[in-house]
C-alpha cells in the first residue's frame, strides 16, 4: 500500500484511501463473468428436507445453477470442512432456522434474488429449544465441560468469609454487525487453480481451509482480503456460506459473488453467546479478598461445541489465596457461536467485576479502594510474575480525570432534579500474545521501503503500525516506507485476532529492518563507505537496484518465565432519569496499559472503539429469539439497537506507555480486547452509585430501571 498525504509520523497510512473511497473491500471486485449467489435458508428450526423443488428457480430468467445437497459437485472432501463442522449441502438434515439449504446463482443480483424465493423446501419437523435459560436450568439438557474445572486453596470458600456475596448475571446474545456484510467473491479457474476476495481475519487460514475441504494443493489458492470493514471475531473462520459459493463457482466455471443479508448476519456468521454466570466472593472486614468462585454456562450448537475464555480472568485478576471456576457449554438449536471482540472475557467481565462492585458495597467500602487492596503482586494462578503490570498508576490516572472524588458512596445520593449522577469502575485483561511471523523487507535504490507479509487488518490500523515501527529502526521516513498485506502469497502470518499482531508480525517487522541495516553496513565497508552512508548512496555504490531479505520471528523463552497480559481501567459518568429510566453515558475515561505505544492515533482510535462497543453491550444490544419458531426477531437494525452518535458522550483516553521488557523488541503488547473488556461493568456500577438499583441482566435498558 503507498503512503499518500502523510501530514506526520502518527498518521494513518491507509486513511486517505478509505475516506476517498479509493480502499476496495471484497465486495467491490469486479472479474470477468461474474456471477450472483443468493442463499436459500432453512423455515424450520430442526428437522430434515424431505423434497426440495428448484424447478421454478432453473426456468427463472438468468439463472445459471441451484446447488444444494441434491447436485452439489460429487466428492468425498465435502466431509472435511475444516472452517466449520457444518458440512454445507451435505446432507438434509436441518440443524437450526435460517440454515444454508441452498444456492441460486443469476447473472444478476436481482434474478438470483427473486428465483431464490421461487425454491420450495418439504420439511420433517423435529422438536427443538433456542431458549438457553431454559435449558441452563433443565436437568434434562446436555452439559458439556467447556474447560477444566479450577481450584486454589479451598473450593467455595467464600460461604464461610466475614463478609460474602452470591450473584447471578445474564447475558443475551449478542450479533455481529458491522456495516459492512460479510461474504465473499469465488473464482474457480482452469486445472483447480481458485481465485478468492474475502472478508478474512487471516488469508493463510482461510487458503488453508479451502486447500483442506477441496483437497487442492495450497498453492493453487489465492486469498486477497487488504481491507476487512470490520471482523470483530466472525472473519476467524470460513463460513459454510463461503463453501457454499466455492462449491458453485467450481460447478458452473464462473466466478460468483456472494453478500449475505443483514438478516443472515444473524445467522450464518456467528454471535457472542449467551451466559448465565453465577459469582460468589467473600472477604474479611477490612476488604481482603478470602474467596472468589465463578460458574459460567455458556451457550453452543447442537452440531459443533464451541468454548471461551469465561472464567479466565477470576483465575488470577484479583489476590486471592482460595478461588474455584467452572464452565460449561449448553447445546440449543441456533448456529454456532464465534469469537466476539473481547472474547470470553468481556463475558466474564461483567459478572465479576459488578460482583466486586457489590461486594466493596457490602463492605461499605469505595470500590476503587477495594480494588487496590486486591491488587495481585503476582499471578497466582500460575505462580509467575507479571512481565509488566501498572494498575494502580491507570487507577490514580482514570480517578483524576473522571472526578472519582465527586462520587457519593451512598447510591442514590447524587440527585440534580430527574436526573440522578452516578460513577462506576471496572478492570479489563486479556492475554498478551506473541505469535510466528514472517516478513519480508525490500530496500530500493530509489530511497523506499517495501515491507511485506501476509497478515491482515480488520481496522485497527496494521499497516500505520507496522510503518512506524520500520520508520523508527531505520530512520526512513514514513512516507517513503509501505507495507503489503492481506495477500496470501506472501510471507506467512496468523490471523489478526485476539490483540496479537502488533506483537507478532511487528517483532518481524524490526527484526527484518534491523538486519537490512546490517545489511547495508556490511555493503558500505566492503565498499570503503563512510559509515554514515545513507543506503541510496550504498546501494547505488554497489550497482543494486534492491536489498531483499525475509525474516522468522517468534518468542523465546520469556513466557516460560513471566506472565504476561495487557490490562485497561475504565471509568464511567453516568446520568439516569428517575422518571423515565433513561440511562446516558455522561462521560468515559479509558485507560490502557499496554506496554509501549506504537501509534498513538490508532491505539487512541482502538480504545474509543471498545468504548463504544462497550456502550451497546450495556445499554442496547440483546439479539430477540421467538422461541415457539426458533426465529431472531429483530434481525435488523432498526429492531437491534447499535450505540449512535448521539449515545456516544467525551471518551477521554490514557495511556501509561510503558515499555513491557520482556514481550517483543517494541515492548508493546495488544489493546484491541481490553478496550472493551470489563466496560459493561462499569456502565452497571455507575448505575447502581446513581440508582441504588443493581441489574444484572444486560442490556440496562429504562424497564429494568423503573421496575
Amino acid at each position: 500500500m503507498e503512503n499518500r498525504l502523510i501530514k506526520d509520523d502518527n498518521d494513518r497510512v491507509d486513511g486517505v484511501f478509505k475516506v476517498t473511497g479509493q480502499a476496495k473491500y471484497f465486495a467491490e471486485y469486479e472479474l470477468p463473468g461474474l456471477t450472483y449467489g443468493v442463499l436459500v435458508t432453512s423455515t424450520i428450526t430442526k428437522g430434515k428436507i424431505t423434497a426440495l423443488d428448484t424447478k421454478a428457480a432453473e426456468k427463472a430468467p438468468g439463472v445459471i445453477a441451484v446447488v444444494s445437497h441434491l447436485n452439489k459437485p460429487a466428492a468425498a472432501q465435502y466431509e472435511q470442512e475444516g472452517g466449520s463442522a457444518m458440512k454445507i449441502f451435505y446432507t438434509d438434515k436441518i440443524f437450526y432456522n435460517g440454515q444454508p439449504i441452498a444456492i441460486v446463482v443469476a447473472n444478476t443480483f436481482e434474478r438470483a434474488t427473486y428465483a431464490a424465493s421461487l425454491v420450495r423446501a418439504t420439511y420433517a419437523k423435529d422438536a427443538f429449544n433456542t431458549d438457553f435459560e431454559k435449558a441452563v436450568k433443565d436437568p434434562q439438557s446436555k452439559k458439556l465441560q467447556g474447560q477444566p474445572d479450577y481450584t486454589r486453596g479451598i473450593e467455595n470458600a467464600y460461604k464461610t468469609a466475614e463478609v460474602s456475596i452470591e450473584k447471578q448475571y445474564i447475558l443475551p446474545i449478542e450479533t455481529h454487525n458491522p456495516m459492512e456484510l460479510h461474504g465473499i467473491i469465488a473464482d474457480w479457474r482452469p486445472n483447480d487453480k481458485v481465485v478468492v476476495y474475502a472478508k478474512t481475519q487471516g488469508v493463510k487460514a482461510t487458503q488453508g481451509t479451502i486447500a483442506n475441504v477441496f483437497k487442492i494443493p495450497i498453492e493453487n489458492i489465492q486469498v486477497n482480503s487488504e481491507f476487512v470493514g470490520g471482523g470483530f471475531g466472525m472473519g476467524l473462520r470460513t463460513w459454510p456460506l463461503e463453501i457454499a459459493t466455492i462449491m458453485a463457482s467450481k460447478k458452473i466455471g464462473k466466478p460468483v459473488k456472494l453478500v449475505i443479508t443483514r438478516m443472515q448476519m444473524f445467522t450464518m456468521v456467528g454471535n457472542r453467546p449467551a451466559a448465565v454466570q453465577t459469582i460468589g466472593l467473600g472477604a474479611n472486614k477490612d476488604g481482603k479478598l478470602t474467596g472468589i468462585t465463578h460458574k459460567a454456562f455458556g451457550e453452543t450448537s447442537v452440531y459443533e461445541n464451541f468454548t471461551e475464555g469465561v472464567v479466565n480472568m477470576a483465575k488470577f485478576m484479583y489476590q486471592c489465596d482460595n478461588v474455584n471456576t467452572s464452565y460449561t457449554v449448553v447445546p440449543v438449536d441456533l448456529g454456532v457461536p464465534i469469537w466476539m471482540r473481547g472474547p470470553g472475557e468481556a463475558t466474564g467481565a461483567f459478572a465479576l467485576e459488578s460482583a466486586i462492585d457489590e461486594l466493596a458495597h457490602a463492605l461499605n467500602m469505595d470500590p476503587l479502594d477495594f480494588r487496590i487492596l486486591n491488587d495481585p503482586e503476582i499471578d497466582q494462578q500460575r505462580n509467575k510474575p507479571f512481565s509488566d503490570k501498572n494498575i494502580k498508576e491507570a487507577y490514580k490516572i482514570g480517578a483524576s480525570k473522571i472526578g472519582w472524588s465527586d462520587r457519593k458512596n451512598e447510591p442514590g445520593t447524587n440527585v440534580n432534579g430527574s436526573w440522578k449522577t452516578g460513577y462506576g469502575v471496572s478492570i479489563g485483561v486479556f492475554n498478551a500474545n506473541r505469535g510466528k511471523a514472517s516478513v519480508k523487507g525490500t530496500l530500493k535504490n530509489d530511497g523506499t521501503l517495501v515491507l511485506q507479509s501476509a497478515t491482515s487488518d480488520i481496522g485497527p490500523g496494521t499497516g500505520t503500525g507496522m510503518t512506524l515501527i520500520a520508520h523508527r529502526v531505520t530512520g526512513i521516513p514514513v512516507n517513503k516506507i509501505s507495507f503489503e498485506l492481506g495477500d496470501s502469497s506472501l510471507p506467512t502470518a496468523p490471523s489478526q485476532g485476539g490483540s496479537a499482531t502488533l506483537s507478532t508480525v511487528g517483532s518481524a517487522v524490526n527484526d527484518v529492518c534491523v538486519a537490512l541495516k546490517s545489511a547495508i553496513a556490511e555493503l558500505a565497508a566492503n565498499s570503503n563507505m563512510n559509515a554514515t552512508s545513507n543506503f541510496v548512496e550504498v546501494l547505488k555504490k554497489n550497482n543494486l537496484p534492491s536489498v531483499e531479505i525475509t525474516k522468522d520471528s517468534q518468542a523465546g523463552k520469556e513466557r516460560e518465565k513471566y506472565s504476561m497480559y495487557s490490562f485497561s481501567i475504565h471509568f464511567v459518568k453516568v446520568k439516569v432519569n428517575s422518571l423515565t429510566g433513561v440511562v446516558k453515558v455522561d462521560k468515559i475515561v479509558s485507560v490502557g496499559d499496554s506496554g509501549a505505544i506504537v501509534s498513538p492515533k490508532t491505539a487512541r482510535s482502538q480504545m474509543v472503539g471498545g468504548a463504544v462497543g462497550g456502550i451497546g453491550m450495556a445499554l442496547t444490544e440483546e439479539s430477540v429469539i421467538d422461541h415457539r419458531y426458533g426465529r431472531y426477531i429483530n434481525n435488523n437494525f432498526a429492531d437491534y439497537h447499535v450505540p449512535v452518535n448521539a449515545d456516544v458522550p467525551e471518551i477521554e483516553v490514557h495511556f501509561i506507555n510503558k515499555p513491557d521488557p520482556y514481550i517483543n523488541p517494541m515492548g508493546a503488547k495488544g489493546m484491541g480486547e481490553i478496550a472493551l473488556i470489563g466496560f459493561s461493568a462499569s456502565v452497571a456500577n455507575a448505575v447502581f452509585n446513581a440508582t441504588g438499583k443493581r441489574i444484572r441482566t444486560l442490556p440496562i435498558t429504562p424497564d429494568k430501571i423503573l421496575a
